[in-house]
């Protein structure tokens, strides 16, 4: 398990790959094979768009609240092979890393729908380190936009960093 130590909290306010729009995301991830989209209002716009997700990872929750009953029913309504975890904030659980782990392996049987009772806020770090090298993961930045990060070793590398001093 991975817990998030108070001297990385800052350092994880910073994309870890492109901060985009709504608009420029749309754009950029029109050619994407393989997406992976953590969080609620990130999966919920991909869905509203057209684009299927091979892997989203959702809480339920925005910015730590309930949100509009529409975006969890388009969620909930989405066709996908369903994993319930748990994950309190602040943690990559290995329940959550065991989950994201086998979608990626059986991505054959997806697309996937990790549900996590608690909270996604580190997930992202997770599927960029697990996910395959065709993958593009995007996940919110609360306030900023979206990040769109490609599953390439830099990234992978970066991540590794930050885990490594979980």
């Amino acid at each position: 398990m991975f817990v998030l130590p108070n001297d990385l909290r800052d350092a994880l306010k910073e994309p870890l790959g492109r901060l985009v729009d709504e608009q420029e995301l749309l754009k950029l991830i029109s050619h994407e094979e393989y997406i992976v989209s953590v969080g609620d209002l990130v999966t919920f716009t991909l869905l509203d768009n057209g684009v299927k997700p091979g892997v989203c990872i959702v809480d339920y929750i925005l910015k730590r609240k309930d949100y509009a009953l529409d975006v969890k029913e388009k969620i909930k309504g989405f066709d996908a092979k369903q994993i319930n975890v748990k994950n309190p904030p602040g943690t990559i659980t290995d329940e959550l890393w065991n989950a994201i782990e086998l979608a990626f392996k059986k991505r054959v049987e997806g697309p996937f729908r990790i549900e996590i009772d608690g909270e996604e806020d580190l997930a992202a770090l997770a599927a960029i380190f697990l996910a395959p090298s065709d993958a593009t993961i995007i996940y919110g930045l609360p306030n900023k936009g979206v990040v769109v990060v490609k599953a390439t070793t830099a990234h992978k590398r970066k991540v590794k960093e930050i885990l490594d001093r979980m």
